[in-house]
């Protein structure tokens, strides 16, 4: 048996078809704006990672950041990131960290970050056999009293030389929501 569409049906499923299409337009064109107007504002974010070679991080290999700040008025939260694979040897990491704010010598401290223990594995995210911690570095936010230039540098100072299994350094500079 055939069933037999009257031009009433097709005249009925054509419609159907013409609201989607309009609603998927709609939507499309709103979705572009939001994207547009979004990018439009201010990100208050500095985020930059750079890669170990070979995954071999000698002393000598310190990488610096350097950022601008002109909103001196507002608080950030600043983070070191570091991304290792499941192969690293140890639970922490010590870090030798500089700040040099502008008009400023550069300063150091030193850091012990926690990657990991034995009893729960490793901190932060991971996936398959590679991990990134996120850190913040300083007690609490920061105020920055001078607009201009700010610098960090990122060095390893384990016993090890070269310290194996380090895929990245970063750091992050985010500005606290008021």
């Amino acid at each position: 048996m055939r069933l037999q569409f009257t031009n009433k049906y097709r005249l009925h499923r054509h419609k159907g078809a013409e609201i989607i299409y309009q609603l998927m337009k709609y939507t499309i064109a709103v979705f572009w704006l939001s994207l547009v107007l979004s990018s439009c504002g201010n990100i208050d974010l500095f985020e930059k990672q750079d890669t170990i070679p070979r995954q071999e991080w000698y002393y000598n290999n310190v990488t610096e950041f350097k950022f601008n700040i002109r909103d001196t008025s507002s608080l950030y939260n600043i983070y070191v990131v570091v991304r290792h694979t499941d192969q690293y040897n140890y639970n922490n990491i010590w870090l030798q960290i500089g700040s040099k704010f502008p008009g400023d010598s550069m300063q150091y401290k030193k850091l012990n970050l926690k990657l990991g223990n034995d009893a729960s594995g490793w901190e932060g995210i991971g996936m398959d056999d590679i991990y990134e911690v996120r850190a913040i570095i300083t007690p609490g936010p920061v105020a920055f009293r001078k607009s201009g230039d700010y610098v960090f540098s990122i060095g390893q100072i384990m016993r090890d030389n070269p310290l194996l299994h380090i895929l990245n350094i970063g750091l992050r500079v985010e500005k606290v929501p008021r």
